[in-house]
């Protein structure tokens, strides 16, 4: 049984705010390249990617980019988290041999995961399961149940976003026991990076980890 969950703590919009999350405990960071309130502009990922420390993961979230926007990402160390409805085939292309993550989006009454099959086309990928809410992918604060992905996860890595904050975040772990969780939302105040949100979190992670 896995002893330690990873932290990503995602939106990042500035070097401020790795820093915080760097200093909070994460074990990666993620940068938005697609259409959102926290995009990052082109001009200003090579400087959020120079403020990642060594042995903290740089993750970029891209929504069906272009094959010069993924190896303009792939060129300053991120690793692509695949959020839109991108085919296996085309991740594999854009991805270039790395490693990658797909997001699988499901609605918050969900009973289980998607189809097999469709999960199987993506074998490569770090599987991640969030929350699609009246269309949007991800971001929307509000958690699947999570018994849905629970025995995806005991026969592979996954990760498990939507609506995470420090109060639900030990349950999620206790309850799924994912290689990863993530978070945007879960760790502002007021739109902006809250440090001792962001330590909570890592914090209740933790304390799962030790239950377990």
């Amino acid at each position: 049984m896995r002893a330690r969950t990873r932290v990503k703590f995602c939106g990042m919009t500035s070097p401020r705010d790795v820093a915080l999350a760097v200093a909070a405990g994460a074990d990666a960071v993620g940068v938005i390249a697609a259409e959102s309130p926290r995009r990052v502009a082109e001009a200003d990922l090579p400087r959020l990617a120079a403020a990642v420390p060594p042995f903290v993961d740089r993750i970029a979230v891209v929504v069906d980019p272009s094959e010069r926007e993924a190896a303009l990402l792939r060129a300053l160390g991120f690793t692509l988290q695949f959020s839109g409805d991108e085919p296996a085939d085309r991740c594999e292309q854009l991805a270039d041999g790395l490693p990658y993550v797909k997001a699988f989006h499901l609605p918050p009454e969900a009973a289980g995961p998607p189809a097999a099959g469709d999960l199987a086309a993506y074998g490569r990928a770090l599987w991640m399961f969030d929350t699609r809410v009246a269309g949007r992918r991800g971001g929307t604060g509000v958690p699947f149940g999570w018994a849905a992905v629970a025995g995806v996860a005991r026969e592979r890595d996954v990760v498990v976003a939507g609506g995470l904050t420090p109060e639900n975040v030990g349950a999620c772990v206790r309850a799924v026991r994912p290689y990863a969780v993530d978070t945007r939302g879960g760790v502002e105040t007021a739109d902006a990076k809250d440090v001792e949100k962001m330590r909570a979190f890592v914090r209740a992670v933790r304390e799962a980890d030790a239950e377990a």
